[in-house]
């Protein structure tokens, strides 16, 4: 016969000493879907609810990362200068004087050695 947990959204207040001198009883009641709250000299100290299985996935197998990357295309460098100049033309920015061919560093270098 197939036990069917209940699911309730109540929850218990229980004390530690409880939780201690009846824990089979009451992990039984946890097992079939009732929640408790221990407290410790009156204050709230741990929720004890049922075990949920974890829906989410914490890690992507190697072998599908490598699926997905060989399912993207193909772009070398020539490629992402061409697309570049294509977004330059459409998206030129009002200081325009640096070309996406300059070097960065050598922008650095040069300015500071001006200053």
């Amino acid at each position: 016969m197939e036990q069917h947990r209940i699911v309730s959204r109540e929850h218990h207040v229980i004390s530690q000493r409880e939780l201690r001198n009846d824990n089979a009883s009451i992990m039984t009641r946890v097992e079939q879907g009732e929640s408790f709250v221990v407290t410790r000299n009156g204050v709230p100290i741990a929720d004890l609810i049922p075990h949920q299985p974890q829906r989410k996935r914490r890690f992507v197998p190697i072998g599908e990362i490598a699926t997905a990357l060989a399912d993207m295309p193909e772009w070398d460098v020539a490629s992402w200068h061409q697309e570049r100049a294509e977004l330059d033309e459409v998206l030129d920015d009002a200081a325009g004087s640096a070309s996406f061919d300059d070097d960065p560093w050598q922008h650095a270098a040069r300015d500071t050695n001006q200053s």
